[in-house]
């Protein structure tokens, strides 16, 4: 009791009070503000396992990670940062590529004007060791091509399918159509691996989750990791910061937070 936590839920988050399963909760590291708490768990394991459980990241290789300014991507770059000589592409809009590149990103892609993959090829001809795919559809055969013998490709989402504020029917047919499909037969020619990954669905993967808790708990407490906040909204402004996400102007994680922060200093105050 009165111990501050991290929490991990599929659902559910955007409420006052919360229930969860104790096994489900973390301690949170010394110094850690709760805005970073929220930001941390969900994007830094899935980051976290894609990387390493499945990619296993090592020194002199590339890794391209798409939607690099966002959550999860903010966070893969970071723990890339923490292995040797790891050359990064990162696809986001021009707007957010000098804080790629301040952040690490040798390489950011403008993915509007640009094909991406061709931008790839130039500077690396024979591809990359790892992709990132949260696009799914065309992208992640994209990814497949883009992979260098032994490469890994990690699909953990389908960012293709949202295309706007109302649901596209057409857009929603054309990317399920052209989602990527190989057989065991075909892999065994490609010398690549491909690898699904859903955290929401590791709910009793409690030693397994546990266990990347720790190692990034230990990261931040090192100042290895820190996540990014790109702002903070109180819940009587959760459009407006849906239509931050939207319109993709965010870099690093946009958070919600109960009551307004100058609320809470004036009651201090008081």
């Amino acid at each position: 009791v009165g111990d501050k936590v991290m929490v991990l839920a599929r659902s559910g988050l955007w409420q006052e009070v919360v229930n969860v399963p104790a096994s489900q909760t973390f301690p949170m590291p010394e110094g850690m503000s709760f805005e970073e708490a929220a930001a941390l768990l969900v994007n830094y394991i899935t980051a976290y396992m894609i990387l390493f459980d499945f990619g296993n990241l090592r020194p002199n290789q590339s890794v391209l990670i798409h939607m690099a300014a966002g959550g999860v991507g903010t966070a893969a770059i970071q723990l890339c940062k923490t292995v040797e000589n790891v050359t990064i592409f990162g696809t986001a809009s021009a707007s957010k590529h000098e804080v790629l590149k301040e952040s690490g990103v040798a390489h950011p892609i403008d993915y509007r004007t640009m094909d991406y993959a061709e931008e790839v090829r130039k500077i690396s001809p024979k591809g990359v060791d790892i992709v990132l795919d949260p696009l799914g559809g065309s992208d992640t055969s994209k990814a497949f091509n883009l992979l260098k013998p032994m490469g890994k490709l990690i699909t953990y989402g389908v960012a293709n399918l949202l295309t706007g504020q109302k649901k596209n029917l057409m857009a929603m047919a054309k990317t399920w159509w052209n989602q990527f499909s190989i057989n065991a037969l075909q892999l065994l020619h490609h010398n690549k691996a491909v690898c699904g990954y859903h955290l929401g669905y590791m709910d009793e993967e409690f030693e397994l989750v546990g266990g990347v808790v720790a190692k990034l708990v230990n990261l931040y407490s090192q100042g290895k990791i820190k996540p990014r906040i790109d702002s903070v909204w109180p819940f009587d402004q959760v459009a407006d910061a849906m239509r931050q996400m939207q319109e993709k102007k965010n870099v690093g994680k946009v958070i919600l937070v109960p009551e307004a922060p100058k609320e809470e200093s004036k009651k201090e105050e008081n």
